[in-house]
């Protein structure tokens, strides 16, 4: 079976790995599982979650969706498209084909774009609101990485991208395109790497579990992000429940993953 992980709070809060789940990812290898790295977290470049997976010892392989992956993806290539997101934005708009414009740029302002990818940066400010939505009201194609309204780090949960997304939206008065979990773009990409049967791990029903469900997965739900005990059972349910993704592995491999 195959298994798609979520990062942000199941294998790492912030910088700082989860106990455990370096481990759990070698027992799912260990027992022939195929592994993909599934993230609506779209500032870091491919290679920057490549090197955080390293540190944490776990090889990432070729086997990395960003939610930027499948953003540009809905771009082609030779359009002109203002980036409102962080550098995994642009890298991935950039071996798209595409001539990117980033909305902090003089250049942003001028001319006709064909589209606005919008994702996580914390340099987002109202001047790049007001660029963002002047270039959506002028006919650009509003597309969101994703829509998350927040999500954790070590301190507490922060504002998303999906944030950021809905100011532009508001202002521009047009809903966007969101690529990312659990959008239809995000299903087919993943569906087409790892197959139709598998499970989707994550800490966010509304995002990870709605993924599941439209790709036919069971949805595995860990505790160690966004969502709590207290806030069980969720909606849509999971099919299973653990504290963190080394409790969840041990649970369905039948031994425990050693921490």
């Amino acid at each position: 079976m195959a298994w798609a992980l979520d990062l942000d709070g199941v294998l790492w809060l912030g910088r700082t790995p989860i106990p455990g789940a370096s481990e759990a990812v070698a027992a799912l290898r260990a027992a022939g599982e195929r592994i993909a790295f599934v993230t609506n977290n779209s500032f870091g470049r491919r290679s920057d979650v490549a090197d955080r997976l390293t540190e944490m010892g776990i090889e990432p392989g070729d086997d990395i969706v960003t939610s930027a992956m499948v953003a540009a993806g809905l771009v082609s290539s030779g359009q002109r498209v203002l980036a409102c997101g962080g550098p995994g934005v642009t890298e991935e708009l950039l071996r798209r084909g595409a001539e990117v414009v980033d909305a902090s740029d003089a250049a942003a302002t001028e001319g006709h774009f064909d589209a606005v990818v919008v994702g996580y940066h914390p340099t987002f400010d109202y001047h790049r609101m007001d660029t963002a939505a002047g270039a959506v009201r002028r006919g650009a194609h509003l597309i969101g990485t994703n829509d998350d309204a927040t999500y954790p780090m070590e301190a507490g949960i922060k504002p998303g991208g999906g944030a950021i997304l809905a100011s532009i939206s508001t202002a521009a008065g047009v809903r966007a395109e969101v690529a990312g979990k659990p959008e239809r773009p995000a299903a087919e990409h993943v569906r087409a790497l790892l197959g139709e049967d598998g499970t989707m791990v994550g800490d966010r029903p509304d995002t990870d579990g709605r993924f599941a469900v439209a790709l036919r997965y069971r949805f595995a739900l860990v505790l160690s992000g966004v969502t709590g005990r207290s806030e069980l059972p969720t909606d849509p349910p999971a099919d299973l429940v653990a504290d963190d993704l080394a409790a969840l592995v041990g649970e369905v491999l039948g031994e425990p993953v050693r921490r």
